[in-house]
């Protein structure tokens, strides 16, 4: 990423963010686009293909609590008018007098270094591959980690439970195939920038002091491509999907994500990989429910059942399992089976059964009849608080 990014991209605009957004809101934000926009939904879409390009790397820089800092503070400079005058006519080939570029940060910052005078303007732009330096001079790129790569897989709830061992498509930009990342057509090779002389950077004068900044000529690349690549178009880089074979670990939940360290985007100038994401959804099961690690079981029973007493066989994640349920039971208990739950390395949930009394929505003549016999036969009222309120509240009757 050139220095220029960090001053004219709008990356909260490209995700539909304000500059306050909270990281959730910016993973929500991002979750939803790259859905929208992703190259396997839109097949041929090269406007959705460019627009899915722009949010994982406003999604790459936002997400990054150090890479956001940074873009806000180069933001915040170029707003206060840090950068005006930088891209005045012509280019010295040799630099300019030494100056110290953390003058320049004090001025727009309001006095102090970067971040608390840690370094100023140059440790501002260090991750930006060493552009700048006390003497306008150019280094080259530093090492850059690769981008981190999110995917979303859906699961059974039987295999969030056991774990499961499944292929996961993975779509990302690469080094293109055909011309092996010249931009070039095969045969062809591009030729050094005639503005930047194959450097990538222009210095400008500004005063007593010169400023680098990426050749617009050659867009920062230090090359021209007179006979792009029929494949990438010049870009260098195409969208590839990849397949790679993961483990879902025992007990996952749903909306778990799961991180694969090493498994995300190359890095770039023999920088390491980024990660790889993969937001787990449980597809839920008809029987069983989850509330942490205990496992969740509705049992519906009679009344006579809760009334009498009764056994009751239930199934867990083994074999199944007998409760004893006592006489006069109430409908809603709830029943522990220990060590029926999500079975993790370092824990056992417990399998919680919950008894309800199922009523029929029809009765026959006999069981009708049965059931006025045992209203007549029961002589306690199970409503007596509720009969004392009612009376309680009646008006005292009047006397003449």
């Amino acid at each position: 990423m050139s220095a220029k990014d960090y001053y004219e991209k709008d990356y909260y605009a490209a995700l539909g963010v304000p500059k306050t957004a909270t990281a959730a809101e910016i993973k929500k934000a991002y979750r939803k686009l790259a859905r929208d926009l992703h190259p396997d939904k839109n097949p041929g879409d090269r406007k959705a293909e460019e627009r899915f390009k722009d949010v994982s790397e406003a999604y790459d820089v936002l997400s990054d609590d150090t890479k956001r800092k940074e873009y806000d503070e180069a933001q915040s400079l170029a707003a206060s008018g840090a950068f005006r005058g930088f891209g005045g006519q012509g280019s010295a080939p040799g630099g300019g007098q030494t100056f110290d570029m953390s003058d320049l940060f004090r001025q727009a910052g309001g006095g102090g270094g970067a971040a608390g005078g840690s370094g100023g303007f140059s440790d501002l732009f260090g991750n930006l591959g060493g552009l700048f330096n006390r003497s306008g001079g150019t280094r080259a790129p530093r090492a850059r980690r690769g981008a981190d790569v999110e995917t979303e897989v859906r699961i059974s709830f039987g295999e969030s439970i056991a774990g499961v061992t499944l292929p996961l498509r993975v779509t990302e930009r690469t080094t293109c195939g055909t011309c092996h990342g010249t931009g070039a057509r095969p045969g062809t090779s591009p030729h050094d920038c005639p503005v930047c002389h194959g450097s990538g950077l222009v210095t400008r004068n500004q005063g007593s002091f010169a400023f680098s900044e990426p050749c617009t000529n050659c867009g920062g690349t230090g090359s021209i491509i007179d006979d792009p690549c029929p494949t990438c178009h010049g870009e260098r880089t195409v969208l590839a999907t990849r397949t790679l074979t993961t483990r879902i670990p025992a007990g996952v939940a749903d909306g778990q994500r799961i991180r694969l360290a090493g498994r995300g985007a190359a890095g770039q100038n023999g920088g390491p990989a980024g990660d790889l994401f993969v937001l787990v959804h449980v597809t839920p099961d008809e029987l069983f429910g989850r509330s942490g690690d205990n496992l969740t079981l509705t049992v519906p029973v009679t009344f006579d059942e809760l009334a009498l007493g009764t056994s009751l066989t239930v199934p867990t994640l083994g074999a199944p399992v007998t409760l004893r349920v006592a006489p006069g039971t109430a409908s809603g208990r709830k029943l522990r089976v220990k060590g029926g739950g999500v079975k993790k390395k370092d824990s056992t949930g417990d399998l919680i059964v919950t008894v309800e009394v199922a009523v029929p929505q029809k009765l026959s003549a006999e069981a009708q009849e049965a059931l006025r016999a045992y209203a007549a036969a029961q002589q306690a009222d199970p409503r007596p608080a509720i009969i004392r309120a009612v009376a309680r509240s009646q008006p005292a009757e009047q006397t003449s």
